[in-house]
């Protein structure tokens, strides 16, 4: 058996986030263009150098991107938004960044998640645009490795399929005039990698683990076979990731060289079809057998024999031995965790320590390297050590889960009786305006608080700027006749990581940055034992903002499943279990804040819907839980306590049931960039519950006019009553700048107050 070490996809932040300095730096002017595609340049070069240093035998390149690498594929085919008044040619940079995050003159593209990930891509838009090649980005960058290296690296791009599924814009009778407009450019796309030496051609197919049905099958039969009629000579390598692939009997048959699939999310299903219906024996096996998608470090012992299940299978002529997914879900490097418990730290594998472990099992299974053996047995031992920390077995909070019963997810009432008792508490006009919760954090908010966490700031000091932040804000909110107040986060520095820092069970790390959108990064709190909560979190904040004003000011929490979600979780125990502990630490969280007087509490779960499993078969078991996880949260306060969440950037559409199943007395999700596809989607499945619309994009610098929110407002009267519908921006606005925070947020209240009007003239 032939086994080569490959790799799906490659973090491109930088060790130090070179790429993310980079982009803003160019954003704020501080940087020319030649400077900015300079730097991106040597960050491009400097990971394939990296890859091949550490001995991987196929290098991936396409797998960089400006800022999003759908975006990317749209801009190459000249999907242009007619808004943006494209001319033809190549995409200038303005025009790509002001598709991503807006300019002046047109709004940003909608942006959600990339399956079932916590990382967001800019969602392609079709208007009958003429399509075409503006340049071959993936021609110039294989170049540009083969003239720096010497090598034929592997392109990646998005596939033909799943870029098909998602864009947005046509309907039944256009799809087939957009599907004809874009195969001819992955074929000149193709044809010209082949043309300029490429051996192999990465297509990425992740809808292929997503449900299909039998026209959908044979759409995709339709489309590989034409790129196989159009370029014959191209070797195709179709990867699928996420989990195992859907009509896998089907799907195997197709024109291509070699199928990628996925060993860890997609194991036992795709082992079973392996043993089913083999696997042909004309094509190359890339097999996702290291996890991509967490941090922890893989048993190798188990992994070999994996790797000797599949290749006893399938009986391929060749297997690649790849991760399961791209790397750009986990962190660069292990290396620089100088802090971590040396018994946790040993037990972690960022993309390097994962690239190791894909060379190390390629040379033990091609018998090259007798080093290899020490370092399988190595990984086996880091594993039960980390198993048998005391932190694992708090006896404690197991036997709290186990006390677990159906009382504990449910209110005291339904939500229309309180809904009128609420009404009555708190005496609020018709649509009532409030904020998501965060506001922006300055310059000098992150410098007090570096200062602060190196110890160049006292305690007091530093609590002492926090208040007369908060003071200031809570003063900005009133001006600006707010109805419903937040303290504004000012000591947090993400909504995860906050409490992860405040509950036992989390560890974090010093440089473990992953992208979220754009050059928005984050670095994920690790869940690697027991979760237990042992004081208040937020209690004295909140109670000091709340002291400052006579209207109301929001408790701020984070949701059990968006930590979860959000965090890189232990694998020893269920999702479910983790999410019962977290979800039981912030019920005595929201239970010390209603004992503190907070009348309305804010739960926030914008990461519920992307833990959802990407087979709808497959929904109903994780929704119940992550539902009940959220009630378990919630479920213990007063009638009269207002419990609030918040959800963004996903698709709603088919997810109102289970938003209405959280039972939580007001919502506020994104609208202002898909609002119409919500209105419609509401029309069909109406929402009863209290629901804030999100009138206007945070992403973007620009400020909407008062004009451009009251027509969202009004829109949304079509589908809600008004004594449901709440006003607010669309997600926490940390990341703006205070003059266009301030600006937004008075047209924000401006336009609710006309609309207060215009329905009490209408009812008079």
């Amino acid at each position: 058996m032939m086994y080569t070490s490959t790799n799906i996809g490659y973090p491109y932040i930088g060790e130090e986030r070179e790429w993310k300095k980079a982009l803003e730096a160019f954003w704020r002017n501080d940087l020319t263009e030649g400077a900015f595609q300079a730097k991106l340049k040597d960050i491009r070069l400097a990971r394939i150098d990296k890859q091949l240093k550490q001995g991987i035998d196929f290098v991936t390149i396409g797998d960089f991107t400006l800022y999003d690498r759908v975006l990317d594929t749209a801009v190459m085919f000249g999907l242009i938004p007619k808004r943006f008044e494209w001319l033809g040619g190549k995409v200038n940079l303005q025009t790509y960044y002001g598709i991503a995050r807006g300019s002046k003159e047109a709004v940003a593209s909608e942006m959600t998640k990339w399956f079932n990930t916590n990382y967001h891509y800019i969602v392609p838009e079709y208007e009958g645009q003429l399509l075409q090649i503006t340049e071959n980005t993936l021609l110039a960058d294989f170049l540009e490795a083969k003239e720096a290296f010497n090598i034929k690296a592997k392109p990646t791009i998005i596939g033909p399929y799943t870029f098909f599924k998602l864009t947005k814009g046509y309907d039944k009778l256009s799809q087939v005039e957009y599907l004809l407009a874009l195969l001819p450019l992955y074929v000149q796309v193709i044809q010209e990698l082949v043309e300029a030496g490429a051996s192999w051609i990465q297509l990425e197919e992740p809808a292929f683990v997503t449900t299909l049905d039998e026209a959908e099958v044979k759409l995709i039969h339709e489309i590989y076979s034409q790129l196989a009629i159009a370029v014959p000579q191209a070797k195709l390598l179709l990867q699928t990731y996420f989990d195992s692939m859907s009509a896998y009997e089907s799907l195997i048959t197709l024109p291509v060289q070699g199928i990628g699939l996925d060993f860890i999310h997609g194991h036992s299903a795709n082992m079973e079809a392996l043993r089913q219906f083999g696997f042909p024996q004309d094509k190359i096996l890339a097999a996702g057998i290291i996890n991509g998608r967490d941090i922890w470090r893989a048993n190798l012992a188990e992994v070999c024999s994996t790797v000797k299940a599949i290749e006893q299978l399938s009986q391929a002529k060749e297997l690649w031995l790849q991760p399961s997914c791209s790397l750009q879900h986990v962190p660069i490097t292990v290396e620089h965790e100088i802090k971590l418990e040396p018994v946790l730290k040993n037990a972690l594998a960022f993309a390097d320590e994962k690239v190791a472990e894909i060379v190390e099992v390629t040379k033990y299974l091609q018998g090259q390297d007798d080093a290899s053996k020490h370092k399988i047995s190595d990984s086996m031992k880091a594993i039960e050590a980390l198993k048998n920390h005391p932190i694992r077995n708090n006896q404690t909070i197991q036997q709290m889960i186990q006390n677990v019963s159906i009382e504990d997810f449910e209110r005291h009432s339904d939500f229309h009786t309180r809904q009128r008792m609420q009404q009555q508490a708190l005496q609020l006009p018709l649509f009532p305006t409030t904020t998501i919760g965060s506001f922006p954090q300055s310059e000098a908010v992150k410098r007090t608080r570096n200062a602060w966490r190196k110890k160049q700031l006292s305690n007091e000091a530093y609590e002492a700027f926090l208040a007369e932040e908060t003071k200031r804000w809570i003063g900005i909110q009133e001006e600006l006749d707010l109805d419903v107040l937040v303290h504004g986060e000012f000591e947090r520095t993400d909504m995860v990581e906050y409490f992860g820092e405040k509950l036992t069970g989390f560890a974090f790390t010093e440089k473990a940055w992953v992208v979220s959108y754009g050059s928005r990064c984050v670095k994920p709190p690790i869940i690697y034992g027991d979760v237990v909560w042992e004081a208040p979190i937020t209690v004295r904040e909140t109670v000091y903002a709340q002291s400052l004003t006579k209207r109301f000011v929001k408790g701020m929490l984070t949701g059990p499943v968006t930590i979860l979600n959000w965090s890189f979780v232990r694998d020893d125990i269920s999702r479910k279990a983790v999410a019962y502990q977290i979800a039981l630490a912030l019920r005595q969280e929201v239970e010390a804040l209603e004992a503190a007087g907070i009348a309305i509490i804010q739960v926030d779960e914008p990461a519920l819907r992307e833990g959802l499993p990407l087979r709808k078969e497959q929904w109903g078991a994780y929704l119940e839980w992550a539902v009940n996880a959220f009630k378990l949260a919630t479920a213990s306060v007063k009638d009269i306590t207002q419990i609030h969440t918040h959800m963004c950037y996903c698709e709603f559409n088919d997810f109102i049931e289970p938003i209405s199943a959280l039972d939580a007395d007001v919502i506020s999700i994104e609208t202002s960039r898909s609002h119409g596809e919500l209105i419609s989607s509401l029309q069909v499945n109406p929402y009863s519950k209290g629901i804030g619309l999100g009138v206007y994009d945070i992403h973007s610098p620009r400020v909407p006019s008062e004009d451009e929110m009251l027509g969202i407002m009004k829109d949304s009267l079509q589908v809600l009553s008004s004594n449901q519908f709440w006003v607010n921006p669309d997600c926490g606005l940390k990341t703006r700048r205070e003059p266009e925070t301030v600006a937004a947020l008075a047209n924000m209240v401006a336009a609710a107050k006309t609309l207060r009007q215009h329905v009490h003239h209408s009812i008079s």
